[in-house]
């Protein structure tokens, strides 16, 4: 790119536009900083892991060099799991990481990820960009020292790879799933046993027997994965995961050192990553999927009786956790109230057309 030629983001959409130009003077005296990112990912998935690399490559070149993020992936500093305590102990200064994996520390936490039966890929941005969602969850993450931008999204993901069938309701009773987040506790509800575990230990586990089923992703993650070679049943849709956002987590005080140009490259750089994720996504998963099937997986439709008491047990949560904690139920209103009238305009908008076949297909 053309010297001192910027990219900013404009308003809370963070819509892109062409910036304007920086004087040579103020990029001059920018100072060089220096950080360090912690994934919780395997460089193996190229995918989730590849949007952290993106953002560090596109801050290094906004800023001409001078500040600089190197990526590490889940292990090679801390676990995937504690990525958000590195980042608020400042032991890294960002992590690329999913923030329902932290629901132990509090229910509010899968908020910025996603909430069973609640908003696609689309709607979590609108809520997140322009629906008060970011707003409400920085306020709540300011308590743990942590500053947080959406870091990506998958998409609607699949109900994952199990070792047995599920015909009813009652095949759940006492069934091990890899399972984190809210989702876990609707299943822990419905009978199974959920279990959160890390990207690269599902493999081990599933084939082991330690765990009777797992969730990760989609085709193109799980097919890398290798699920379909120690379970055949691959099941749909993943009602607990309808569009769930990845995020960048910051350390509050990293963040508010940095000169106004970087946070603004960052902001920049993170909007970005965060929409190529979706994109490589949806135009991977179709022939990932078409590869698994050749291969032998066996898709499977959740029963409606499993979705049904599902739906209802998420209600249930939800209700209860409005009840009994505070800062969940702050934001969980804003939340409710834009699920309900995005799914009242999608009903008109995109459902019908999205479920239509044509004749000659």
């Amino acid at each position: 790119m053309k010297r001192r030629q910027f990219l900013r983001s404009a308003g809370s959409a963070g819509v892109l536009t062409a910036g304007a130009t920086i004087g040579q003077s103020a990029l001059a005296a920018a100072p060089v900083v220096k950080w360090r990112l912690a994934s919780s990912f395997p460089k193996s998935l190229d995918t989730i892991w590849g949007v952290a690399p993106l953002l560090a490559k596109r801050v290094f070149e906004l800023t001409e060099g001078r500040f600089e993020i190197k990526t590490f992936a889940a292990g090679e500093i801390v676990p995937g799991l504690q990525v958000a305590d590195a980042v608020q102990n400042k032991t890294v200064e960002v992590g690329h990481t999913a923030s329902y994996y932290y629901v132990g520390k509090d229910s509010t936490f899968a908020f910025e990820t996603v909430l069973p039966f609640g908003l696609s890929a689309r709607q979590q941005n609108a809520w997140l960009y322009s629906g008060g969602g970011l707003e409400l969850i920085r306020d709540f993450l300011k308590g743990y020292n942590i500053i947080s931008f959406p870091g990506g999204n998958t998409g609607t993901q699949m109900g994952g790879w199990w070792r047995k069938e599920v015909n009813s309701l009652a095949d759940l009773k006492g069934l091990k799933v890899r399972m984190p987040g809210f989702g876990g506790k609707i299943m822990a509800a419905l009978g199974a046993v959920p279990q959160t575990i890390a990207a690269a230990d599902i493999y081990p586990s599933l084939e082991k027997g330690t765990i009777d089923a797992a969730e990760w992703v989609g085709p193109y993650d799980d097919e890398k994965l290798g699920f379909h070679k120690v379970a055949k049943y691959y099941y749909y849709p993943g009602f607990w995961e309808p569009g769930p956002n990845l995020s960048f987590y910051v350390n509050l005080d990293a963040w508010n050192a940095l000169p106004k140009l970087y946070q603004s490259a960052f902001e920049v750089a993170a909007v970005e990553a965060n929409m190529a994720m979706t994109t490589a996504y949806d135009a991977k998963n179709p022939a990932a999927m078409a590869r698994l099937l050749k291969a032998g997986a066996q898709l499977r439709l959740f029963p409606r009786e499993l979705l049904d008491a599902a739906y209802v047990e998420a209600e249930k949560l939800y209700a209860q956790e409005s009840k009994s904690n505070p800062k969940f139920r702050k934001i969980f209103e804003s939340w409710n109230r834009f699920r309900n009238d995005e799914q009242n305009w999608f009903r008109i908008a995109e459902t019908p057309l999205a479920g239509y076949i044509p004749r000659t297909k």
